[in-house]
């Protein structure tokens, strides 16, 4: 019943939804996520953590980097993220994605991340 409960509770908190919102895209960088939502990485990180021991993402490793996805193994979560992801608009969810959009373009042509060292190019690596 607990298990019930946490996921739930997962789904109860708007920065959760949100976070789910842009990991439907598919995979991302916790700096990823960090630029779109215009959240500290503790924060994020926080919430991700959350939906991970809801067993809603998962996680692997890559380096230094910890990258996220939805985790599509267990069908009854899997249909809940559907319904609940489905319900989700408004300008919050539509600000975030521009914002992603732009960062991972921005990432892809000079390799930049929010978190990290500085690179020689002034940016910083992700």
């Amino acid at each position: 019943m607990q298990d019930l409960a946490n996921v739930f509770k997962a789904l109860s908190d708007t920065t959760r939804l949100r976070v789910l919102k842009l990991l439907e895209r598919g995979e991302l960088c916790v700096c990823d996520i960090v630029a779109a939502m215009q959240m500290s990485q503790p924060k994020v990180s926080f919430h991700l953590n959350a939906l991970k021991e809801a067993g809603f993402v998962k996680d692997r490793k890559e380096g230094r980097w910890i990258h996220y996805r939805l985790d599509e193994a267990d069908l009854f979560r899997r249909f809940l993220i559907l319904s609940v992801l489905e319900k989700l608009s408004g300008d919050a969810v539509m600000e975030d994605r521009l914002r992603l959009d732009a960062f991972l373009n921005d990432k892809g042509s000079k390799m930049i991340c929010v978190t990290g060292k500085r690179s020689a190019a002034g940016g910083r690596k992700c």
